[in-house]
């Protein structure tokens, strides 16, 4: 099947039921027949601009709804970082981002969106985000803008 098929079924599978894994969604999507990877899945997941958000029983997958402008995305972004991230430290040349259990990947999103300056790049886990920055004056600067945020 098509990539289009396949990417207007995650966005209806992600609307229609709880997705909380790439592996959910990967047998989801191998129930309804497409013979597809955790790769692909995982790329699926970044062209599509697909984030977890938090839910009442932990973190799921949401879109973006397709009337939003690109504005109304980043402001969205922003508001998933404040609400991910609770610590923003530095060492040396490397930012540290602590967050909520699930939500690296999240916060990894909307900090690549924010295109900081200095950044070399980023890292994302299960609680956890590095930025590798340029140098410590970089760091340095990106650590203060994105404690800002969280204020």
């Amino acid at each position: 099947m098509k990539k289009s098929q396949r990417h207007a079924a995650i966005l209806e599978l992600i609307q229609r039921k709880t997705v909380r894994t790439q592996e959910e969604l990967l047998e989801e999507l191998k129930a309804m027949g497409f013979d597809t990877t955790q790769a692909t899945v995982s790329r699926d997941i970044r062209d599509l601009k697909i984030v977890k958000t938090s839910d009442r029983g932990g973190y799921q997958y949401s879109s973006a709804p397709a009337a939003q402008s690109d504005g109304d995305f980043a402001v969205k972004l922003k508001t998933i970082f404040t609400e991910a991230v609770y610590k923003v430290d530095c060492a040396c040349n490397i930012v540290v981002l602590k967050t909520y259990a699930g939500m690296g990947s999240a916060a990894g999103v909307a900090v690549d969106s924010m295109h900081l300056d200095g950044v070399v790049g980023t890292l994302s886990g299960d609680d956890t985000m590095l930025i590798v920055a340029r140098d410590y004056d970089f760091a340095k600067a990106i650590t203060a803008t994105l404690g800002g945020l969280l204020k």
